[in-house]
């Protein structure tokens, strides 16, 4: 019976390693896409994203504007192939804080209103990527690979 359990428990630890590939690849496209999509519209027009930037009171908007833009175009991109992916994870965090403390607030009327932004979703998808990495399908795992 022992023997049977190890199998059976071997089996499904297999099929789940399997799956929590899938879930990361899923995660990082889904999550780089996004923020490749938004870092684009950014660097297409700096001078709204500028403007959009000193309405929200935001220090610096024409600093901040392109450095944002550069990081969610860079970010997707590192993202969406996998590459230090807990590392831009952070920054790009930082981003949707900012996001949600400055553009977003108008839209929080309780404290549980925030768990409805897409931000916050997307937080919680990075969170996701810091803790556990970018996955077997990744150029992170095959650069490491050999580093163990």
């Amino acid at each position: 019976m022992k023997v049977i359990c190890k199998q059976t428990c071997e089996k499904t630890k297999a099929v789940l390693d399997k799956g929590k590939c899938i879930a990361l690849l899923v995660t990082r496209l889904a999550v780089g896409f996004v923020f490749l999509q938004a870092g684009w519209g950014k660097l297409n027009n700096l001078e709204r994203t500028i403007n959009f930037f000193e309405t929200l009171g935001i220090p610096a908007p024409s600093i901040q504007g392109p450095f944002v833009a550069g990081l969610e175009f860079v970010g997707g991109i590192l993202l969406l192939v996998g590459f230090l992916t807990r590392f831009i994870s952070i920054p790009l965090t930082v981003t949707l804080i900012v996001a949600i403390a400055t553009a977003k607030m108008d839209e929080v009327t309780a404290p549980w209103d925030i768990l409805g932004l897409s931000e916050f979703a997307l937080i919680a998808l990075l969170v996701v990527l810091m803790t556990h990495g970018a996955g077997s399908a990744s150029v992170d795992h095959f650069a490491c690979r050999g580093k163990k």
